[in-house]
């Protein structure tokens, strides 16, 4: 048997490829919108004429705004938003930010704000701070007062926009859900040390929660504990949650004839 081919059989790629005027064409194209890209960056064509900052309060967004200042008559296209968003975030009431090239002029900064959690006192001295650990403002005496105090010893050195470490950092984790899931009472003021933390409430009450484990746990039980209590009953002791008590000495731990029942 005689294989042969025809002519017509045959798989013509060179149809398929385009012509030489297609790809002079194509080129041309791409080479005007390179070209009109670079012109448009180098114009005033997209220029920053609005800078729109949403999501923070007022104070926040002031101070965003003010930090973006730099960015009004740039051409939005030539932003080195990486580097903007590192001088934003660099304020220390910002947690974080996006931005959004809106065309033509407006360049929108969505901002996450740091959360205030905590008042940390130093002698004379007060400074807010945030849920992240960060320092956010100093503050004059007795404002935030629905906050709680952390007192420092002199040793520790604050500023503005640090991040607060070692046993106080654990401390302001511990404290920071109770912005959004208040206790039934105020919390005033925190003690703590390497293996204790205590809440004090406004009344005088203490809510013994012991050393940094299950503190999730912990303020739950003391959330369901504390409507409970006798105007006798001066703490919550929750530092083992499986045996919770609750007394009338500040001075006494762990009295068994005082364990409550956690079962709902």
């Amino acid at each position: 048997m005689r294989i042969g081919t025809r002519v017509g059989d045959r798989l013509e790629l060179t149809r398929l490829a385009p012509s030489g005027r297609s790809v002079l064409l194509g080129l041309a194209l791409l080479v005007l919108a390179c070209g009109s890209y670079a012109l448009a960056r180098g114009t005033s064509a997209f220029a920053v004429e609005v800078v729109a900052v949403e999501g923070p309060p007022a104070h926040v967004g002031a101070q965003v705004t003010h930090a973006l200042a730099s960015a009004r008559g740039s051409s939005l296209l030539a932003l080195d938003l990486v580097g903007l968003e590192a001088v934003v975030e660099a304020i220390p009431t910002v947690a974080a930010v996006r931005f959004d090239r809106a065309f033509p002029h407006t360049l929108r900064a969505i901002v996450v704000p740091e959360r205030p959690v905590a008042v940390l006192r130093q002698g004379g001295q007060s400074w807010l701070v945030s849920a992240s650990g960060r320092v956010l403002a100093p503050l004059e005496r007795g404002a935030r007062p629905r906050l709680p105090r952390l007192w420092l010893t002199a040793s520790v050195v604050l500023g503005a926009g640090e991040r607060v470490t070692g046993p106080l950092r654990d401390v302001v984790r511990t404290v920071a859900p109770l912005v959004r899931a208040p206790l039934p009472a105020q919390v005033a003021s925190v003690r703590y040390g390497d293996a204790e933390l205590t809440l004090v409430l406004r009344s005088g009450t203490e809510i013994r929660l012991g050393n940094h484990s299950d503190r999730a746990l912990k303020l739950e039980l003391a959330r369901r504990i504390l409507p409970t209590l006798g105007d006798e009953e001066r703490y919550v002791d929750v530092s083992v949650p499986e045996r919770p008590v609750v007394g009338s000495d500040l001075n006494s731990r762990l009295e068994p004839e005082s364990t409550v029942s956690t079962i709902p």
